[in-house]
């Protein structure tokens, strides 16, 4: 199953019952290490993706906050969910640089979002797009910017 192929599996079953449970399931499969995190995709739009993560025991530290590590993939998968969103089956994409500002301790449940476009390139470009994670409160907890190597295939 290819990134198209999940888009359009969550544009059938996100407002179905249990729709969210199952993709969920699927991203598990699809993604393992994505997957373990156990965030949930609340909304995936063209260049637009929101993901909750649950303050849950795996994903803390030692200072009883979530990981760094934590954040970063949730980072990373929002961005990943609103740039591949506008991929058709001749682009893909892969990070090749990730950077995090932690800006508070993360604790609680917590939002990822990211907006973004997809660029005008001809074979292959370099593109950053940056989600934020905030708690409960909405104070930003970590800016996460990842650059993606775009090709075409």
């Amino acid at each position: 199953m290819n990134i198209t192929d999940l888009y359009k599996l969550w544009q059938k079953v996100h407002d179905k019952p249990m729709g969210n449970w199952f993709f969920s399931r699927t991203i598990s499969a699809v993604v393992p290490y994505t997957g373990g995190l156990k965030a949930r995709v609340k909304t995936w739009q063209q260049g637009y993706a929101k993901v909750e993560l649950a303050d849950i025991k795996a994903n803390r530290n030692h200072l009883n906050s979530i990981h760094a590590a934590a954040l970063t993939n949730l980072g990373e998968f929002a961005s990943g969910l609103a740039l591949t969103s506008m991929f058709d089956n001749k682009i893909r994409g892969i990070p090749n640089n990730i950077n995090v500002d932690f800006i508070k301790k993360a604790r609680g449940k917590l939002s990822a979002e990211c907006k973004t476009k997809l660029p005008n390139f001809k074979n292959e470009t370099q593109h950053t797009v940056t989600a934020e994670i905030k708690d409960t409160t909405g104070d930003i907890v970590a800016k996460v910017s990842v650059t993606w190597k775009l090709s075409k295939i």
